[in-house]
């Protein structure tokens, strides 16, 4: 993390109201700070100092894009928080994932724990915690495949591991596939729509934001 060098593009604003700010997060931006005065600078801080009381529900990996909440109030956070517990809030993700994933459709169920030895990585481990996730191919190219992804869980870097574990690890994964990263300028994944229910009143939301690859 050394040669953390965020993008600096102003906040991509989805949806704000006075629960929710829902922002489309730049891939090489981390989430929250890091350990160190170089890795301050994170989308949490500068959701802040725009929107003071902004606080945080779940976070994405520094090098994921996509949609991200937050809540305006303690009470929505709450709320929010126990919809992610709950696995009540449903998460997709758009990925390029190395070769042609077979079949069109399927769930990695594959339980996860930290890599000690080799921390921040992550590993499929049996006693680890149970992590599920569904696939469904988009499009097949050269090389490579276009796939939906559906987190049934939401545990530290789960999606990258579930692919790499099938073998398809994700393009431009420089902790888990970094000889891909010569020809991919960023992880090739990309938090593409978030439903939930809104703290004031439940009403079903969608969030949507187009992936950039």
């Amino acid at each position: 993390m050394s040669d953390y060098d965020p993008p600096q593009d102003p906040l991509v604003i989805l949806h704000h109201d006075h629960e929710l700010l829902v922002l489309d997060k730049p891939a090489g931006l981390l989430s929250v700070p890091g350990k160190g005065e170089h890795l301050a600078d994170c989308l949490i801080a500068r959701a802040q100092a725009r929107f003071p009381s902004a606080l945080l529900v779940h976070r994405l990996d520094r090098d994921t894009s996509g949609v991200i909440v937050f809540a305006m109030t303690p009470n929505a956070q709450r709320h929010l928080g126990l919809q992610f517990e709950k696995r009540a809030t449903k998460k997709f993700y758009v990925a390029r994932v190395a070769g042609r994933l077979e079949p069109r459709g399927g769930e990695v169920d594959a339980p996860i724990r930290v890599d000690w030895p080799n921390r921040p990585l992550q590993m499929i481990a049996e006693d680890g915690r149970p992590a599920q996730t569904g696939w469904r191919v988009q499009r097949y190219d050269e090389g490579e495949t276009r796939v939906r992804l559906m987190p049934k869980t939401g545990r530290s870097h789960q999606l990258r591991l579930h692919m790499k574990h099938i073998g398809h690890p994700i393009l431009g994964d420089p902790l888990y596939y970094p000889e891909s990263t010569a020809t991919y300028p960023r992880l090739m994944l990309h938090s593409e729509e978030l439903r939930l229910r809104h703290p004031d009143g439940g009403a079903q939301m969608v969030f949507r934001s187009k992936a950039p690859f």
